[in-house]
């Protein structure tokens, strides 16, 4: 079994503001961010002028700091009696998707339920915070069965695979496969024998290359991304527009409303690819100085969630911070031109309400961790190396 190793250190007391203070900063950037990559394209596309992006993303963000405060002082033992109705509550919403006149499909895709008022919801969002929720309950309720295939394996194995074939035939299969993946990581984290995972990828591996293989639209972007010149102006433009304005901004930055080449050539950028235009106004050292932030918010999120009370908690926390943390790492690979494209927004950055007020609900539940230390933590009779994410 994996084991987690504790170091000996000082109380965790100050951990909780300076992780508070890292999820406000990043919100603000964020939006800082998205009213100057947008503002240009906005005001010449949508009747409510320059603020469209913006406005809306504010309305969001009040709404899920209203979240982040619920779920950071929430009591997690009641949620835990809610989470049967919570998980077939999002299977529903995601299934919504699918019923004419209430779900909205846009490029062959069905990945949003209609909200009156002009307003949408993405339930694949609400995902990334539910299934964390559940695995970390069943794996904790069931500690002493995870070597049992049947009564430890298979329950959750079938809810992950349920989500990921539903928000695949949404045609989303980036998120399919990002949410399946950080999944498997709560697997090992729980303590699964190895053989299960190299089970899993024997399995995996030629379903993902025929799912791949299945769709134009998916070849093309994979091609793209070996052979660039293949298709200059198609599916690796984007990618390669990116890189440029990136490299564009050097190191000081072209300043706040500055950029130019974030306007001109990339499509969408307040959308999965701001991070460029982040980067061609802010430079190599706004760059910095963001993964300064996300290195925080992973390292408070991590050390907190280790040094919390019970499994359930430790597993929950690990579980979204890695979920967070993994999509800025993907985002931002994509759009450097490190992987194929994808359709992942930048957390806290990339307009898209459903996913800033997810985003800002997993992080209040990472500070509602963080508030409770197991008391093996405090003092100098802290818990010594060899102690296992596991609180038996």
């Amino acid at each position: 079994m994996y084991q987690f190793k504790a170091e000996r250190s000082p109380r965790f007391a100050g951990g909780n503001h300076l992780l508070i203070a890292t999820v406000l900063l990043l919100t603000g950037i964020g939006l800082v961010t998205l009213y100057s990559s947008s503002y240009a394209f906005a005001s010449r596309f949508f009747r409510d002028g320059g603020l469209h992006f913006v406005s809306r993303q504010l309305k969001a963000g009040a709404a899920g700091m209203v979240l982040f405060f619920l779920a950071s002082r929430v009591n997690l033992e009641g949620l835990r009696k809610l989470i049967k109705p919570l998980v077939i509550l999002t299977i529903i919403f995601c299934v919504l998707t699918f019923v004419p006149g209430i779900g909205d499909t846009r490029n062959g895709a069905s990945r949003w339920i209609k909200i009156p008022g002009d307003w949408t919801f993405q339930p694949s969002e609400l995902v990334k915070l539910i299934l964390p929720l559940y695995l970390a309950h069943i794996f904790d309720k069931k500690q002493d069965d995870l070597g049992k295939f049947s009564t430890g394996v298979l329950p959750p194995v079938l809810i992950t695979a349920l989500f990921f074939i539903i928000i695949y035939l949404q045609n989303n299969f980036s998120t399919a496969v990002f949410i399946a993946v950080n999944a498997v990581i709560i697997f090992f984290l729980a303590g699964f024998k190895l053989r299960y995972f190299f089970s899993a990828v024997v399995m995996l591996l030629p379903l993902s290359t025929l799912l791949i293989l299945t769709k134009e639209h998916r070849l093309r972007r994979l091609i793209s991304f070996f052979r660039p010149e293949w298709e200059p102006q198609g599916a690796g433009y984007q990618v390669g527009s990116s890189i440029r304005t990136i490299v564009s901004g050097g190191f000081w930055g072209k300043g706040l409303g500055q950029g130019t080449r974030k306007i001109a050539s990339v499509p969408e950028v307040q959308s999965d690819f701001i991070f460029s235009a982040f980067a061609e106004e802010s430079g190599f050292f706004g760059v910095v100085l963001v993964f300064l932030l996300f290195g925080a918010f992973a390292c408070l999120g991590y050390r907190g969630a280790l040094r919390s009370a019970g499994t359930f908690r430790r597993l929950f926390a690990c579980g979204l911070v890695t979920m967070i943390i993994s999509q800025v790492m993907l985002n931002v690979a994509v759009v450097s031109g490190f992987l194929p494209a994808t359709g992942l927004p930048l957390p806290f950055f990339s307009a898209g309400g459903t996913s800033l007020m997810i985003t800002l609900f997993m992080a209040g539940f990472i500070v509602n961790v963080c508030r409770r230390e197991d008391p093996r933590f405090r003092g100098v009779s802290s818990v010594g190396a060899g102690e296992s994410i596991h609180a038996r």
